[in-house]
């Protein structure tokens, strides 16, 4: 819990714009099992979309393609920078109760993303470093 989070976090991380459609969001979502979207504007962190967003719309998919994720994303984001410590990610995640937090530069430009699963994952494979079936189930 006390490396920095640049060694577990996603470093190519799928973004959209606030210009885009949710029915891109939506296929990013269904298509590849993320619930975490940042919203960048020129390399910057403008905000973040997830898959509960989409779910409290209470809209239909064909709805999504009218609707601009800068209608609905969190513009207001907590982020981190990618030397703070996995252990205050974690912390957040504990006290805010979510899941995803973009990590961003000095500049606020987006470096990567981690969330709940890569801390649990982070913290299994340190408690168990030679689960050859837990290798053999991510390749």
């Amino acid at each position: 819990m006390h490396q920095p989070l640049s060694t577990i976090m996603t470093k190519n991380v799928v973004t959209v714009t606030p210009q885009d459609s949710l029915s891109k969001v939506k296929n990013f979502i269904f298509d590849n099992r993320f619930h975490h979207i940042p919203v960048v504007e020129n390399g910057k962190l403008a905000g973040i979309v997830t898959s509960y967003d989409l779910m409290k719309l209470n809209k239909t998919f064909e709805e999504y393609e009218n609707i601009k994720v800068e209608e609905v994303m969190t513009k207001k984001v907590i982020a981190l920078n990618a030397n703070e410590k996995i252990g205050t990610a974690a912390q957040i995640f504990l006290r805010q109760l979510f899941h995803g937090l973009p990590i961003v530069d000095e500049d606020n430009n987006l470096k990567g993303i981690v969330t709940s699963h890569d801390i649990l994952r982070h913290n299994y494979d340190q408690a168990y470093p030679n689960d050859s079936l837990e290798q053999a189930y991510r390749r």
